[in-house]
């Protein structure tokens, strides 16, 4: 075997190993550490024992490969009575334990309030989601057991519908009223309104979505 062969050969055993380690570094990466999630879980159980009361269940832990958060573990927890589920985590910042509770029992609350416009004047599979700031209850200082109504406060939560079709001439008409229908029946007074087409199968419909802060 010539000397140049054997180069090219070392050179691709190279390249070869180098995406192996590669390939087995990103499974590991993806695969939750056992002591981090059994950490999560002690540190939640012992969060939910103080500042909630015993209608609240630690479920499991969920751990975050995709950097999509802003935590690595947290603990799912579920209010066993109305079934709302939510996190607790430790926070980046102040490395307190915080939770998700009001902040998703308001975005239950608001997308009640929001539903009847909905079935009225959109598809029936437009898809609501509203988003709160999660850590919220803590930033406000609202006891989780007594959460009261995000009426109560200056929110500015998110709300996006995603509409299984194509724009139509009528459709920023059709969203205004639907802010002032927030704003007149006292559903919500400020925030943003966010609408994309999406069909059902996921295919991104129209570019461009609609938006409009109130």
């Amino acid at each position: 075997m010539n000397r140049f062969l054997k180069v090219v050969l070392i050179f691709l055993a190279a390249i070869l190993l180098g995406i192996a380690v590669l390939v087995i570094s990103f499974i590991i990466a993806m695969k939750p550490d056992k002591d981090e999630e059994e950490k999560i879980m002690r540190e939640a159980e012992q969060y939910i024992e103080e500042y909630f009361n015993g209608n609240f269940e630690v479920h499991e832990a969920l751990y975050d490969n995709m950097g999509n958060f802003e935590f690595e573990y947290a603990a799912i927890v579920w209010d066993t009575i109305d079934g709302i589920q939510f996190l607790v985590f430790e926070d980046d910042e102040t490395h307190e334990m915080v939770d998700t509770y009001v902040a998703k029992k308001w975005a239950r609350d608001l997308e009640g309030e929001i539903h009847p416009f909905i079935r009225e004047h959109l598809e029936e599979t437009t898809n609501v989601y509203v988003y709160f700031n999660d850590k919220i209850g803590k930033e406000l200082g609202i006891d989780p057991n007594h959460p009261g109504s995000y009426k109560d406060f200056d929110v500015e939560p998110i709300i996006r519908l995603t509409i299984p079709r194509k724009k139509r001439v009528d459709d920023e008409k059709l969203f205004n009223e639907f802010i002032s229908y927030l704003q007149n029946e006292d559903k919500l007074q400020h925030g943003m309104v966010i609408v994309g087409y999406v069909a059902e199968n996921g295919e991104i419909l129209e570019d461009e979505e609609w938006f409009r802060e109130f």
